[in-house]
């Protein structure tokens, strides 16, 4: 059953009364938001094998990085070990592959994992994932009780923009709501879930539908959580949102400060939110992937630090800067470098940390705000009519407006009523390619070894022992996590608790 909707001349317009750190949150959910403690600074890092992502790590952290992002090779996404047939030819190619607790141990070698924060892009598998930085941590003493971070688990969006899901999305949800109800005992000041508008934006949607589509699913997550038991008040104090900013300056910081306001109204209105912390709408922010040429790269630095600039005076809690050459390949040090000193000007030499929601009472932003909300409330409320965002998805409602989205954008780039420098405008015929960072083919021989020979060191027996606990506990209600967590222990491979998982939910 639809929960109720929000007709337009219920929602609370912005009055400039309103002070940052107050319901609706529209100037920011902290009083003080940058002038006290700056953003994190991420940079999303992770390619061919566990030993060269724990080097960028560490070299990220030196050059003043305040995070950690990982980003994982599709293998690991979709479940599958590095040694599997079906891995063959993308292990390590788009991220750091991982297998197993031995990976992860390398992944973060040296890392005092009780001081960093660490957030991965990870979704089918994410529980599985979270799991085996609980048990690294394990292996340093240190309680999965210190551990910060996020671990995405966003699977409503892999149906919509990506594609890396493996089970239908009835036991996919449930795996996203018993990580959710494991942290919260668990893993308290971990983010149980980064609900994701980010892919929806690169898939070709509008800054609406963007926001729309991830609230639509964040209401499907929050039902899914509350049908649980789980108490609104405490789980909604750990969701998180991860958004896109392109170069439409003024609508990203005004999309930003719509998103808070319109997520709290839904926590207080939709769900009976009472603690002010479980209507935050914290949200981490990447810069357009899909903004990025490959014609003429250098440009991309001037795109992402537009970007990244709407990003802070929109009031953001987390923070990544495309390198400029990742339209090419996966990043270099010098680039990635760049990328990181870009969010270090903007926070320590531009100004604009001194000031709350410095664009406040602009009648250009507060207009661009109002209009967004109300935009993004009519699509919710279409939505609801469906029946929900999982309905909208099955019966491929919001796949097909993003579609129709993507196709205007590239009608209105093909005739030139929006311009892109040096694609469809002052176009530079000997433009000429940067160094680009080259996939270590020998490292990823090493990777698929590596496997293999745990496979054969190991207890299987206990490993065989583990995986038929978990067969059973996926066919009850039970909580998964600590089943996960123990055949983690036993050394069992992702590939193995993924294909376990696979016997009992099917594919999609």
């Amino acid at each position: 059953m639809p929960i109720k909707t929000l007709k337009k001349k219920e929602v609370p317009k912005v009055i400039m009364a309103e002070k940052a750190g107050q319901f609706p949150f529209t100037r920011g959910i902290y009083s003080t938001m940058y002038k006290d403690k700056s953003w994190t600074m991420r940079q999303y890092a992770g390619f061919t094998s566990a030993e060269e992502s724990n080097k960028r790590y560490r070299y990220l952290l030196d050059q003043g990085g305040s995070g950690l992002s990982v980003a994982f090779d599709l293998p690991t996404q979709i479940g599958y070990d590095s040694d599997d047939s079906m891995a063959d030819g993308e292990v390590g190619k788009v991220g750091v592959p991982i297998s197993s607790i031995r990976d992860m141990d390398r992944l973060f070698n040296g890392i005092p994992l009780d001081q960093v924060s660490t957030s991965m892009t990870i979704n089918a598998t994410a529980a599985t994932m979270l799991a085996l930085y609980i048990v690294t941590a394990e292996k340093m003493d240190i309680s999965a009780h210190h551990l910060k971070g996020t671990i995405q688990n966003d699977i409503l969006k892999e149906y919509i923009a990506r594609g890396t899901y493996i089970y239908p999305p009835e036991p996919s949800m449930r795996l996203v709501t018993d990580v959710i109800a494991f942290c919260e005992n668990h893993v308290p000041q971990w983010n149980t879930i980064s609900i994701s508008g980010y892919h929806i934006r690169e898939a070709g949607s509008t800054a609406a539908q963007e926001l729309a589509f991830t609230f639509a699913n964040g209401i499907s997550y929050v039902q899914a959580a509350i049908d649980t038991g789980l108490k609104v008040d405490e789980f909604g104090k750990r969701l998180s949102f991860f958004f896109n900013a392109h170069n439409d300056f003024l609508k990203e910081i005004a999309k930003f400060r719509a998103a808070r306001r319109i997520w709290a109204i839904i926590m207080k209105e939709r769900f009976g939110a009472t603690n002010e912390k479980a209507m935050r709408c914290r949200f981490h922010v990447q810069t357009g992937g899909s903004t990025l040429t490959a014609q003429q790269v250098d440009n991309n630095i001037v795109r992402t630090t537009i970007q990244a600039l709407s990003a802070v005076l929109g009031g953001t809690q987390s923070l990544h800067t495309n390198a400029f050459d990742e339209a090419l390949a996966l990043p270099t040090d010098q680039s990635v470098k760049l990328a990181l000193r870009t969010q270090q000007i903007i926070a320590h030499e531009s100004g604009v940390t001194k000031y709350v929601d410095p664009f406040g009472g602009s009648k250009v932003i507060e207009t661009m705000t109002d209009e967004l909300e109300e935009e993004v409330m009519a699509i919710l409320e279409e939505i609801d009519h469906m029946g929900g965002s999982i309905k909208a998805i099955e019966n491929e409602w919001i796949q097909n407006e993003i579609a129709k989205s993507a196709y205007e954008h590239q009608q209105s780039v093909d005739n030139k009523t929006q311009k892109i420098i040096g694609v469809n405008t002052q176009i530079d015929h000997d433009d000429s390619e940067p160094n680009l960072q080259a996939i270590d083919k020998m490292a990823i021989q090493r990777q698929v070894k590596s496997v293999k020979t745990l496979k054969t060191e190991r207890d299987n027996e206990k490993v065989k022992i583990k995986l038929d606990i978990l067969n059973k506990t996926a066919k009850s209600t039970d909580n998964l996590m600590p089943s996960i967590i123990d055949c983690v222990r036993a050394e069992s491979t992702l590939g193995e608790v993924a294909n376990t998982l696979r016997t009992v939910f099917g594919e999609f």
